[in-house]
């Protein structure tokens, strides 16, 4: 078994990476390369040559061989890992028709006509004629069927990211049911392409055909073509399983495969997932996302510009840590650590809301940020500590409500993403949840959940559970301090808890006299 290699690679926001682990779990080699996130060419507006990505994937492959930590010849496959809901369309001969539209993007697509009907009418009986509408001026395909017809009309396939790299990796029209995340018509509840009554085809109207094929993970995506092979360096006929989205790997990568185990992502949208066999949706009528492991559901409550938030701070307010950073030749994440020590648990009652952007129903789209608390005695430490408290908070009421729905107590936590790395975040972590919060035994969760896929299609293990077992462990695991408890307990169920509820009048008001955020299709 300890012969066996297999390669995941993972495409997120920030980078591309080529991962070699062994059955164990063990991550034997890597080779990372830094992306250009999207480019702008319009405020808003978030887009990237699909040419680049493919590109820079080959680039990360080619550094993992000239590394030579691994005989090509030892790896049995691999699995491919990406970032959620960026869309590409593509001709007959899979060229792309126009820049891809990075999840990132703010476009909408107005005018978009409402559902009638039976549907329209059950969505006005439901209170959910808002959501839908959002649906509607969110979905990319609207945008472009609607802006640019003549893209639409030569378009031969609309693939998310991950069915467009491995389209270049096997010449095959399909993807991972792992991988559908965003505004197709996809049924999240029998994880398959909806049937053709479903509101979702009217929502986003489409040909069936112009979508890939679905494979469940472990399943067999393909194989490696010359082409492909010549590109990247990676074996030509090697097997391509299919893995999941990036959040998806990263819960099963960090051992949450069990419904009582939570695993948060603190990265650029920070999330609280749990892997369940039965479908719940924490949110009533806002489908669970497909899990890494078929058949199963991943409950997630995501804080939209989570992480993004620290990165914010650390952009505005961070340039001493980065500058003696610099000096000192060391990471400046240890020195953000300092500053978040420096402060008492509770930020000396300076509370922050993390509802930076809006969300769908919870919160709604009249959602802002807002930080109360604020007094003489606060100083940009208290600032970046309450930034960490609030997301905590935030993600500790999606675990509420998750438990609330699905009645399975959530007893452990796992924590993965960039903001995993600080000591300071998960401590406080521990402490706002009350909970044991571990940190994985590899960083690179992700593509340490594609490796488990590949894995079991592989036959390295017979199956999910047993791959899960033998390929993570816990790194460092936080305990909660009594006395940080004392104080954030109060906080939570007193200030926190109540706060959106007491503002959200005032929200609407901002929202009524600004105009923002914008109404559905109204930018």
């Amino acid at each position: 078994m300890t012969d066996h290699y297999i390669l995941a690679i993972d495409n997120g926001t920030q980078s591309v990476r080529a991962l070699l682990f062994d059955a164990r779990g063990d991550l034997v080699d890597g080779a990372r390369v830094p992306l250009v996130p999207y480019r702008s060419p319009r405020p808003g507006w978030a887009e990237q040559d699909p040419e680049y990505y493919w590109e820079r994937l080959c680039e990360a492959c080619q550094a993992l061989w000239a590394r030579n930590a691994v005989r090509r010849e030892a790896i049995a496959g691999l699995a491919l890992t990406t970032q959620r809901a960026t869309v590409i369309n593509v001709d007959r001969d899979g060229r792309p028709l126009r820049p891809a539209i990075v999840w990132l993007d703010q476009r909408q697509a107005a005018g978009q006509r409402p559902i009638g009907g039976w549907w329209g009418l059950a969505f006005r009986l439901t209170g959910m004629s808002e959501t839908v509408a959002y649906f509607q001026a969110e979905a990319e395909a609207n945008w472009i069927r609607t802006e640019q017809p003549e893209v639409w009309e030569q378009t031969h396939k609309y693939l998310f990211l991950s069915g467009y790299l491995t389209h270049r990796l096997t010449g095959n029209w399909v993807d991972s049911i792992g991988s559908q995340v965003g505004y197709v018509p996809f049924d999240y509840k029998r994880l398959r392409w909806a049937s053709r009554s479903d509101w979702k085809w009217r929502a986003v109207p489409m040909p069936e055909e112009m979508l890939p094929d679905l494979v469940p993970p472990g399943g067999i995506l393909g194989r490696v073509t010359r082409a492909a092979s010549e590109a990247t360096g990676i074996p030509e006929g090697l097997p391509m399983i299919a893995a999941a989205a990036d959040k998806a790997c990263e819960v099963i990568g960090a051992g949450a495969l069990l419904p009582h185990v939570g695993c948060l992502s603190y990265g650029t949208t920070a999330t609280f997932n749990t892997t369940h066999r039965r479908y719940t949706e924490v949110i009533p009528l806002i489908p669970p996302y497909p899990a890494a492991v078929p058949d199963h559901y991943s409950l997630e409550v995501a804080i939209y510009r989570g992480y993004w938030m620290v990165s914010w701070f650390r952009h505005e307010f961070g340039h001493p840590e980065e500058n003696r950073a610099e000096e000192l030749g060391i990471e400046p994440e240890a020195l953000f650590d300092e500053l978040a020590a420096q402060v008492p648990p509770g930020s000396m009652g300076l509370m922050l809301q993390p509802y930076w952007s809006p969300g769908v129903k919870v919160p709604g789209p009249e959602a802002k940020g807002a930080m109360i608390g604020f007094g003489d005695v606060h100083t940009r430490a208290h600032i970046y500590r309450a930034i960490i408290e609030g997301l905590a908070y935030a993600l500790r009421e999606g675990k509420e409500r998750t438990e609330r729905r699905s009645r399975i107590p959530v007893t452990e936590l796992r924590v993965s993403g960039g903001g995993s790395q600080s000591d300071q975040a998960l401590q406080i972590t521990a402490d706002i949840f009350g909970l044991p919060t571990a940190r994985p035994h590899v960083y690179d969760t992700s593509g340490l959940g594609a490796a488990i896929a590949a894995s079991v299609g592989l036959g390295i293990h017979p199956d999910f559970p047993t791959a899960v077992a033998a390929m993570t462990r816990l790194g460092r695991v936080f305990e909660p301090d009594p006395a940080a408890r004392a104080v954030y307990e109060p906080l939570y169920q007193r200030v926190y808890l109540p706060m959106y509820n007491r503002l959200r009048p005032l929200y609407e008001e901002i929202r009524a006299i600004t105009g923002y955020p914008p109404p559905p299709g109204g930018a």
